[in-house]
């Protein structure tokens, strides 16, 4: 395995991340869940992510239980917030008050003293970003989280917010997790090249666009029963014929150079030196062997281009 700064912070961070997202808590089989954890770190993963939201706090304690057996220094932690987590008028958003309650009980469900990344879920248009730097660089301060972070802002939603850091003196958003795959690279327009120019890692998550890069769907007609597509109506709509036969053509170039598909789109990402790791989900222990695979796998400027000539028709 092999690791990357994250952003322009000392903290370095596996290539391949783990995370837990529609997977750990639920649908998933607790002890596949569990074994892929164990897995991970036995491979060298050190980057661990989860978020409250995700089945309402059961992926945190799945992950905090598998978590306390290794020595908290050894494994970089990271939890989000903005998501709804009750009915009450207060119980979503980025204000000081849900950010300070959600990280008291997210680190309760972990069961550590600290997150070392602290992720704003979504962008809250509702309360001002001062207000949302200055909870987190609290939270900082007293060391409960060591690093902030973004999921999903836009470029000009991270500029605003690096500025008014730099304005009070703020700690600065260092990470943003966006989505990012062969199929969906809208973050090379503007927020690769913000990320590049102000410190800030990308940390991307459905790498594999959400199985459909595994080459595990022949057909729009031909669903695996123990695939998420089958389970979860949302996982299927990216799954269109045009894209399946570009996955088949995907999988030749795999071939070629006797590497899975999966191992082919995640190097692919480890491109981008701005991309400090890929996130992916797992819902066997096989899955993460196969994955970590791609951290030693350098593709030839003839690879990415064939890689392109595919996506571009």
């Amino acid at each position: 395995m092999k690791y990357r700064k994250l952003g322009l912070s000392g903290l370095k961070v596996s290539e391949i991340s783990l995370g837990s997202w529609l997977t750990y808590g639920g649908y998933v089989e607790r002890e596949n869940a569990v074994n892929s954890i164990h897995k991970a770190y036995e491979l060298g993963v050190n980057f661990f992510d989860t978020a409250n939201v995700y089945e309402r706090g059961e992926a945190e304690k799945v992950v905090g239980e598998v978590l306390k057996n290794y020595p908290r220094h050894s494994y970089v932690l990271a939890t989000k917030v903005f998501g709804k987590m009750g009915d009450g008028p207060n119980d979503k958003g980025l204000s000081r008050k849900h950010i300070f309650e959600q990280l008291h009980a997210s680190l309760q469900r972990l069961g550590t003293d600290y997150v070392d990344v602290y992720y704003c879920h979504r962008y809250d248009p509702e309360t001002p970003i001062e207000e949302t730097l200055r909870a987190l660089d609290d939270l900082v301060t007293q060391g409960k989280a060591l690093y902030i972070g973004v999921s999903e802002w836009t470029a000009t939603q991270m500029a605003q917010a690096l500025a008014v850091a730099d304005k009070y003196l703020l700690d600065k958003i260092i990470v943003n997790q966006p989505i990012y795959n062969l199929f969906n690279r809208y973050i090379e327009k503007e927020v690769i090249p913000l990320g590049e120019k102000q410190g800030i890692g990308q940390v991307v998550f459905s790498p594999l666009a959400q199985g459909l890069l595994t080459g595990k769907y022949k057909s729009v007609s031909d669903i695996p029963q123990d695939s998420r597509a089958a389970k979860l109506d949302n996982f299927r709509k990216g799954l269109t014929e045009e894209n399946i036969a570009k996955v088949q053509q995907l999988e030749a170039v795999a071939a070629d150079l006797n590497i899975s598909i999966g191992n082919l789109a995640l190097a692919w990402i480890l491109r981008q030196p701005n991309v400090s790791s890929a996130l992916v989900g797992a819902s066997r222990p096989a899955q993460v062997e196969d994955n970590v695979k791609a951290s030693d796998i350098t593709l030839s400027t003839d690879v990415l281009e064939r890689v392109e000539a595919i996506m571009t028709k």
